[in-house]
């Protein structure tokens, strides 16, 4: 049974080794800027080969690059539009990262899509599409087609990136925290039908208000140094997907308050 429970974003979890994702392969979604960014060096610090995914090639060789100068595991790059991917788009990727990487012990869906702050009445039906594909569908699709390999590791984490509009929703946030919301169900289904495969968990990290891009768009008047750092929220990151989370599974973890 699941029991949502809150993060502090300032306050530690326990504290990760330095080598806690040694010989880990960890795929990342939206790995070419803010928090998936943030994550994928986090991962890579700590010693495991991350596998970098996002729409725009130049961002990903960015990531790539200051990886390996920091002396990190050679990372991998696939460059991919979760967008514009159906379900044999998602199976061509899992086989290509299965061929080149051999493994998968973990995967952070950090990819968003996010238009504006609206009312309902001038959202259109073509931002739906888009909001719930690379919210809610894109995630679900690349888990399924990536489960094969999740079960042939000893120690498999899926973590999902929830917001605090999903959790508590919110005049004009429309879109947006509907396609976010349906990962709190995902989560709980997919936990449950998971039982019986101890080797993997899934969970939902909300950041709730931290000083990422998405959020410069989201409050643009607001101070970004009153608000925790994305660095802050790293060891919720680093904890969820290393071992000393094994058996945490279905929880929906929220960070920071609504705003």
């Amino acid at each position: 049974m699941r029991t949502n429970f809150t993060c502090n974003a300032m306050t530690q979890p326990v504290q990760s080794a330095p080598d806690s994702l040694k010989n880990r392969v960890v795929l990342v979604t939206g790995a070419g800027t803010g928090l998936g960014r943030e994550a994928a060096l986090a991962y890579a610090k700590h010693g495991a080969t991350v596998a970098l995914l996002g729409r725009k090639e130049k961002n990903l060789e960015a990531v790539y690059d200051e990886i390996v100068a920091a002396g990190g595991p050679e990372p991998a790059m696939f460059p991919f539009d979760l967008a514009a991917a159906d379900d044999d788009g998602f199976e061509r990727l899992a086989g290509t990262i299965s061929y080149h990487l051999k493994r998968l012990d973990g995967i952070l869906h950090s990819a968003a899509a996010y238009f504006s702050l609206t009312p309902l009445h001038l959202q259109t039906l073509e931002q739906w599409n888009t909001l719930l594909k690379v919210n809610l569908a894109a995630p679900f699709a690349l888990t399924k087609a990536c489960l094969p390999l999740l079960k042939s590791s000893p120690d498999a984490s899926v973590v999902f990136t929830g917001e605090t509009h999903g959790q508590h929703p919110a005049a004009y946030w429309g879109g947006y925290a509907v396609s976010k919301s349906g990962l709190d169900a995902l989560t709980t289904i997919l936990s449950e039908e998971l039982e019986q495969t101890p080797n993997i968990r899934v969970n939902t990290l909300v950041p709730g208000p931290v000083a990422s891009p998405l959020r410069r768009k989201t409050h643009p008047g607001e101070d970004p140094a009153a608000l925790p750092q994305m660095a802050d929220l790293m060891p919720w990151y680093l904890w969820l997907m290393g071992p000393d989370s094994r058996e945490v599974r279905g929880q929906v973890i929220e960070c920071g308050k609504t705003k």
